[in-house]
């Protein structure tokens, strides 16, 4: 017997909706009754958007999706040939890659523990493949004033070096009694051990070069065991800047970037794309959202489109627009829910896509997929991990962010194309030879987004973030940003299955209750 049997028909979306089941199981929901064909109107036909209908229309809710776009979904974007688009201040520039060919300008991993985002591509068919987040074969690259500055080094090298010295000077602290440790001989000696195997230690816990960061020249036939290169010294690494807390990187630590991850097959906007399927009858492409209204009973959306200014009534909204568009439409919210609105940063960060005539970096630098870190306007360089052995690829040019992001951002399509290929040839010398044609994203600069995710500091998730987690009367909020989850696909989809669990728990027996409302606007 299902939980929503047991329950009863309002009680499990209730208990889903405030928390006080476990999460939101990673299958198709498991809420019983039906919305009765009541309106529910959702503003952004991004993922959680599109989710949202999705799921109620599966429980008998009227919906219509509104996207100021002519396209879905949102910030899941990949560009591929012919894909036009305008920023705040520049002119439109039109993609021109070849016909297969795109890199993903939003989302471009999938963590295997995102259950949710995994299970939506498993119901909508889109196949997965995986995708190379961690790749030792990468480079470190540093413009400063060190002996290792101006050099590409292998990530390899950096990793395993670094492995090596702090095993090496923890080893003789153990060993040395140098600190307070609390164990007993025998557990410092089995410490001792492990440190020695982490760092590549020799007997005498000194950390020498191995095969773990490379050749100089690789083994082969006959006489050829190999040439190891020797380990660069600890201050060079250190004065070259490549231990810098903004550059050095152990992408393979961080929960949310271990391996095993996942790409959609063809493109991010796969997923998009399978869900616009399921819920194109109810899509207005080209609508714009001017204002929000919230009425004694239910709520009023003005949008603009081609044809003109219209108005919609629904029984409830749910607004999946990113917080600084919202912020520049009128609506009759609390203060409470208008400061949030207003004052929850995005972060300014900007993609560049680089075609090349052949895949350079695998033919001649054994770099299939990963990513290269700098401590210039680039930031990183994406390889990609699909297509392997092919003829020409898109190279991700350059991924920054906040200051970095702000500064690219500010400079036309040419000059952004211009800094991409400079920077990138100081590690990629066949950039100048190779390239054929680019297409520039920054996100604070496209209007129906002006920003990439939002990003909140621990006051702001007890004020702001609180604020908006409430329906504010018939206007529920959903996307990335209602989420833990901000900046991944998964805080689309968790954030939509959350709204649509509280709109069916609110609607589901019939108990539609309309708060008093106050139709002044803030």
């Amino acid at each position: 017997m299902s939980k929503s049997a047991i329950l009863g028909a309002g009680a499990y979306p209730a208990m889903l909706a405030l928390n006080l089941l476990p999460a939101a199981p990673a299958h198709a929901f498991d809420l019983e009754g039906s919305g009765k064909g009541k309106h529910i109107l959702i503003l952004g036909a991004g993922l959680a958007g599109m989710t949202s209908a999705y799921e109620l229309s599966k429980l008998g809710y009227r919906c219509t999706i509104l996207e100021a776009q002519t396209r879905t979904g949102g910030r899941c974007w990949s560009v591929r040939d012919g894909v036009t688009t305008t920023e705040t201040v520049q002119p439109a520039q039109t993609a021109r890659f070849d016909n297969g060919l795109y890199f993903n300008a939003g989302p471009s991993r999938i963590p295997h523990h995102h259950q949710l985002t995994m299970h939506y591509c498993r119901e909508l068919g889109v196949p997965l493949e995986v995708y190379n987040n961690v790749n030792e074969s990468t480079y470190f690259f540093a413009e400063g004033q060190g002996p290792l500055s101006h050099q590409k080094v292998r990530a390899r090298e950096v990793h395993n070096d670094m492995r090596g010295y702090t095993s090496e000077l923890l080893a003789k602290a153990v060993d040395g009694g140098k600190i307070d440790t609390a164990l007993s001989k025998e557990d410092s000696a089995k410490v001792i051990e492990y440190l020695r195997a982490e760092g590549g230690l020799d007997i005498d816990k000194l950390y020498k070069a191995s095969a773990r960061r490379g050749y100089l020249e690789p083994p082969g036939a006959g006489e050829k065991t190999g040439k190891i290169s020797n380990p660069h010294k600890l201050a060079d690494i250190i004065s070259s800047g490549l231990l810098d807390p903004d550059f050095y990187n152990v992408a393979e630590y961080t929960y949310e970037l271990q391996m095993t991850m996942f790409q959609a097959v063809g493109g991010m906007d796969s997923i998009a794309k399978a869900l616009e399927k399921k819920v194109a009858g109810l899509l207005k492409l080209g609508a714009t959202v001017t204002s929000i209204q919230n009425q004694p009973e239910g709520v009023t959306v003005t949008y603009k489109d081609k044809q003109g200014t219209h108005q919609l009534t629904a029984d409830l909204c749910i607004c999946t627009l990113p917080l600084p568009v919202l912020s520049n439409l009128e609506h009759n919210f609390s203060s409470d829910v208008s400061r949030a609105i207003d004052f929850v940063p995005y972060i300014q960060t900007g993609k560049i896509g680089l075609q090349f005539k052949r895949r350079f970096w695998e033919e001649e630098e054994q770099i299939f997929g990963g990513i290269t870190h700098t401590n210039n306007e680039l930031t990183q360089i994406f390889y990609p991990s699909n297509g392997y052995l092919g003829k020409k690829g898109i190279l991700i040019g350059y991924y920054n962010f906040n200051d970095k992001a702000r500064k690219v951002g500010e400079l036309s399509y040419a000059e952004r194309e211009k800094l991409a290929l400079e920077k990138g040839a100081l590690i990629h010398p066949q950039y100048p030879k190779e390239f054929e044609g680019s297409f520039s994203v920054s996100w604070h600069k496209l209007p129906h987004s002006l920003g990439g995710w939002a990003v909140y500091s621990a006051e702001d998730r007890k004020t702001h973030y609180q604020a908006l987690l409430k329906p504010e009367k018939n206007v529920y909020f959903a996307g990335e940003h209602m989420t833990y989850l901000t900046a991944w696909m998964a805080g689309a989809f968790e954030s939509a299955r959350s709204v649509v669990a509280q709109v069916h728990s609110r609607l589901s027996e019939g108990r539609m209750q309309y708060p008093t409302v106050s139709t002044s606007s803030n």
